[in-house]
């Protein structure tokens, strides 16, 4: 019985996020751990094929270069993340971040301003999609406002795209004509 997208990739998302939260894991032990977290995958009610199924995923994220394998010298087989697995459990990180909302603002807005280099654009392209994503208005092109505080989001998309000193992070106490951003964010 073939599972749908949507649950081979929650599967992945488990078996990385276990192995990732370990460091390095051996092998044996993958297996059991992703069992229990499997109850919580919508759709996950397979009953004895679970095993199998996770062993698969695992197989198919060692094919992929996400996971490599090794075995030690008494022979246990350990799976660790591979950089590019790293590099794909920071996503799902990056994809968890979410800015707190204050019951009150402060009247003070966030700009986040950046300058990245035109040969950077794939990454200046994604640093635009993740603050949309999070709730930013484009004030210009590479000028962003977000009435509450956030700098440690900020801080870690700088350093997940490695891009520390082409950004800056301002707080201001006010922004010309700034009726349209107070509604834009349901301030007024």
């Amino acid at each position: 019985m073939k599972k749908p997208d949507c649950i081979n990739n929650n599967v992945a998302d488990i078996v990385l996020a276990v192995v990732g939260v370990a460091g390095i894991l051996a092998v044996a032990a993958v297996a059991p751990n992703c069992l229990q977290l499997l109850k919580f995958v919508p759709g996950s009610k397979w009953g004895h094929q679970k095993k199998y199924y996770v062993n698969k995923v695992l197989e198919r994220l060692i094919n992929q270069g996400l996971i490599t394998l090794s075995a030690d010298s008494s022979g246990v087989k350990r799976a660790r993340l591979s950089a590019k697995g790293q590099e794909k459990l920071k996503r799902y990180e990056l994809s968890e971040l979410k800015i707190s909302v204050p019951r009150k603002w402060d009247n003070k807005y966030r700009l986040v301003i950046f300058d990245i280099k035109e040969w950077k654009r794939g990454i200046r392209d994604e640093v635009r999609s993740w603050l949309e994503h999070l709730g930013f208005v484009r004030l210009q092109n590479s000028v962003w406002v977000y009435p509450y505080e956030c700098q440690k989001v900020v801080v870690l998309l700088k350093s997940h795209f490695k891009i520390g000193k082409e950004v800056l992070y301002l707080t201001v106490e006010s922004i010309e004509n700034d009726h349209w951003l107070k509604e834009e964010f349901g301030l007024v």
